[in-house]
């Protein structure tokens, strides 16, 4: 997997695995409680990567599902990026620049995460690392993908810090990268019957100006291109034609042509998850599918 942006910053997560299936019951911290997380977190890194301490740590102090972060563009380490870019103070040395809620409690719109993905067992805190040096930079963001997959573990003050300012039961904090967030979500999609998704997901991420198919039955024929999903929606004799069931059988095969349907919407909710718009396109038997999803 390529790296998301080369040479220009490290992208990162604390990852924040809960106890007991229970959401945390603050969805972001105040200025203040993100401020010394931010510190405990940029010390963890900076012991596993000395250079750490010579680049901006610029930390988001809300927690996010990680469909949310695994989106095309990294739209939340990109607004972190546009707040470091306008923060004070960016040509006398390496800043620590944290972002919580508001005085008044409200969280600002980029940091407020997507209501309708809470619940899950893991949930991430994104940080970015930047600076003026593009040598500098990429030698930090190259030495984290080295180093925080097998060792970046949390200190137990760091993970002890974020429980009680996120008011969560937290049974392990780790640091990753977002290519090792995107590696553990492929592994968790195909433990969930779901591999033959995560090529469109990773080409959307990685080289989304590419194309990518997904074309091998019985799965649901999709093509990701120009930044959307689209998904061939067949009737029942369409359906047949395609997949080259007996069309004598077809009203026998019902409960299948219902299982492909609900198939659908089960990879269509996840592609919307993580922000990938899906396109329905309409095929009947006779019309050459593929060749639809193309225009």
């Amino acid at each position: 997997m390529s790296k998301p942006d080369p040479g220009m910053n490290a992208l990162g997560v604390l990852a924040l695995e809960l106890a007991g299936g229970d959401a945390p019951r603050h969805a972001a911290l105040t200025s203040a409680q993100a401020g010394e997380l931010a510190d405990r977190v940029g010390r963890d890194l900076a012991k596993l990567v000395p250079g750490v301490s010579g680049l901006d740590f610029v930390f988001a102090g809300a927690h996010f599902d990680p469909a949310e972060v695994l989106r095309p563009g990294w739209p939340i380490h990109r607004r972190l990026e546009e707040l470091q870019m306008r923060a004070p103070g960016r040509n006398e040395g390496p800043r620590l620049l944290a972002f919580g809620a508001g005085a008044d409690g409200e969280v600002p719109l980029p940091f407020q995460a997507d209501a309708s993905l809470t619940g899950g067992g893991l949930r991430v805190v994104p940080f970015l690392l930047t600076g003026t040096d593009v040598a500098q930079t990429t030698a930090v963001a190259e030495a984290l993908e080295e180093v925080l997959l097998a060792q970046g573990m949390a200190q137990a003050d760091t993970a002890l810090q974020a429980q009680n300012a996120f008011g969560a039961q937290i049974e392990h904090a780790r640091y990753f990268t977002v290519n090792d967030l995107a590696a553990m979500m492929s592994m968790q999609y195909d433990n969930q019957g779901l591999a033959e998704l995560w090529p469109l997901i990773e080409t959307a991420l990685m080289a989304p100006q590419s194309e990518q198919w997904l074309d091998r039955a019985p799965e649901p024929l999709l093509r990701y291109a120009d930044g959307e999903v689209r998904m061939a929606l067949f009737d029942p004799a369409g359906w047949c034609s395609y997949y080259s069931h007996d069309k004598g059988n077809c009203d026998r095969l019902q409960g299948i042509y219902e299982q492909y349907l609900m198939r659908q919407r089960q990879m269509a909710a996840v592609l919307e998850a993580h922000g990938l718009p899906v396109l329905f396109v309409h095929c009947e038997a006779g019309q050459d599918a593929r060749e639809l999803l193309t225009r």
